[in-house]
């Protein structure tokens, strides 16, 4: 273990002491506070002796085989009596704190959780299947959350404090990252991890947990290959990303594709692909780097096609100029109820620009720009699904027009809380399949058959 003796004088320093529960808040058994109070002791020690330096140039591997040891010799000195499976836990607990997340490194190994939510060092939630569980997990206190999220934000270059009390970040899985503190969070810090899949999805994946039909399926595939534009609108938590993901998948690898995002997150796998990210200002105020900006810097990259994460202000109206002159099949995301009310905060958003167009003016441009909304729900029973594909048919008059190829109507509730409903086509034969078909991507009259239904 030679050199290893200050490296975690400066990470942990970050960190924090590791996720030690409180005994004054909470009612710890004996055995329990002994084992706590053995692990901090521990851990500070491993702090004195170890070498930040030769840390950074050793595998991650030989790393664990390292602290292993040198926890295993510390504990021999402390001399307490102690069975295999505490001496495996201590010294997995600290492997966690030195090289991880701390208490909620574990949580990762979990693929069925998609969400971690830290409420303070008391509370720990996660969601699996759409459905929130408590944990038994803690922090030692909140100056221990607040060092994992300096951690977290600060290997992108990001930074959170009193100045600046919020914060998007990432984890190098992609995994997207919101963290709050004091004074806007009242409690004490709190923080957010939507966590990526391991194994992007496929749209396979979308047809077997029935968050929509196979014709919706290959019809989503043919609008993308056709160089559609589309909106894919939902509420927080609905799936979003998630399917804007998806269908990127069916871009061709042969184009080039700018993806712009508040945090990097999506996982294209086509091989020319270049990301861009926003970036927050700096302790003086300035060096910030908005959206709008990436928008308008994308259109001298010579890209096939524009993918913006989520658009939220005034780069809606840059988006939308490119989707006009030679940028067709470029997809965003927004935050809506209904594809009729993300019409109406784009309209919004375009106002947010900084121009004064007439509400005609704006609406002709968004139904000149894009052909597809497609609308997300999170079901009460925690599922996703797809409850709607509208397409946009140009205007009528100051309204832009727009009419549902496909829709899940929900019928009721089973005895255990599973939503029932079906999809079924409106029986609309859509405009856009003869741009379809002049890609030559064939359809099938069946796909749009209203008396054929998909019971989920």
């Amino acid at each position: 273990m030679s050199g290893l003796t200050d490296r975690l004088g400066q990470q942990t320093a970050q960190i924090g002491a590791p996720g030690f529960l409180d005994a004054t808040a909470f009612q710890l058994s004996p055995a329990d506070r002994a084992y706590q109070e053995l692990k901090m002791r521990v851990h500070l020690k491993l702090l004195e002796r170890m070498d930040l330096t030769v840390m950074e140039t050793l595998p991650l591997e030989e790393l664990k085989r390292q602290l292993k040891m040198l926890v295993e010799r510390l504990l021999e000195e402390e001399s307490m009596p102690i069975n295999e499976v505490e001496r495996e836990r201590i010294i997995q607990d600290i492997q966690h704190e030195v090289l991880g997340l701390g208490p909620i490194e574990p949580l990762f190994a979990d693929p069925s959780i998609s969400d971690i939510l830290v409420n303070t060092y008391r509370q720990v939630y996660v969601e699996r299947n759409g459905k929130l569980e408590l944990t038994p997990i803690t922090f030692r206190d909140n100056a221990h959350v607040m060092k994992i999220m300096d951690k977290i934000v600060s290997s992108i270059g990001r930074r959170i404090d009193e100045s600046s009390p919020m914060v998007d970040a990432r984890l190098p899985d992609g995994s997207r990252v919101n963290g709050v503190i004091p004074p806007i969070a009242l409690d004490g810090p709190m923080l957010s991890i939507r966590r990526f899949a391991v194994i992007p999805l496929k749209m396979a994946d979308f047809v077997n947990f029935k968050s929509l039909t196979p014709a919706m399926a290959a019809l989503l595939e043919g609008i993308v290959q056709a160089r559609l534009s589309v909106l894919i609108s939902g509420g927080t938590g609905s799936g979003k990303t998630t399917l804007l993901n998806v269908m990127s998948g069916f871009i061709p690898s042969t184009e080039r594709i700018v993806t712009i995002e508040d945090a990097a997150e999506l996982q294209l796998q086509q091989p020319h692909v270049v990301r861009l990210e926003t970036r927050p200002p700096n302790i003086e105020g300035r060096g910030e780097i908005t959206p709008r900006a990436l928008v308008r810097n994308a259109l001298r990259m010579r890209p096939d096609r524009i993918i913006v994460g989520e658009v939220r202000g005034g780069e809606v109206l840059d988006m939308l100029q490119a989707m006009n002159t030679g940028h067709e099949g470029s997809l965003t995301t927004i935050h809506a109820n209904s594809p009729r009310d993300s019409i109406t905060r784009l309209e919004n958003m375009i106002g947010m620009a900084g121009v004064s167009l007439p509400p005609k003016v704006m609406r002709q441009q968004i139904s000149s720009a894009l052909n597809v909304v497609i609308q997300l729900a999170r079901l009460s029973d925690g599922k996703r699904k797809i409850v709607s594909i509208q397409e946009i048919t140009g205007m009528e008059g100051d309204v832009v027009s727009m009419q549902d190829i496909f829709v899940f109507e929900q019928i009721g509730v089973d005895k255990d809380g599973n939503v029932k409903g079906h999809y079924r086509a409106t029986g609309i034969r859509p405009k856009l399949v003869d741009r379809l078909r002049v890609r030559g991507i064939t359809t099938s009259d069946e796909w749009f058959d209203p008396a054929i239904t998909y019971e989920v």
